[in-house]
């Protein structure tokens, strides 16, 4: 992680990590179903996966990424 000023923090925001957990649960959701032959439980994860991009994207234009009016970046 870069210690510049003005550094957008690559993510540490509340949309980028609402983001990764949706998704990461669809794809660990989707690999589980894979593994047990349910392909529209399959179909059912990359549909989760779609709407946790789209949720973070949301997120982001509302002011919760790493450059919104409300997020507050720690300092470390």
């Amino acid at each position: 992680m870069s210690n510049h000023i003005g550094d957008p923090g690559h993510g540490h925001s509340p949309a980028a990590w609402t983001a990764v957990v949706i998704m990461l649960v669809a794809v660990t959701l989707g690999t589980l179903f894979y593994w047990f032959d349910m392909p529209i439980l399959v179909w059912a994860s990359a549909a989760l996966l779609v709407v946790g991009a789209i949720v973070g994207w949301v997120m982001a234009r509302a002011g919760y990424g790493a450059n919104g009016p409300k997020y507050a970046p720690k300092e470390h």
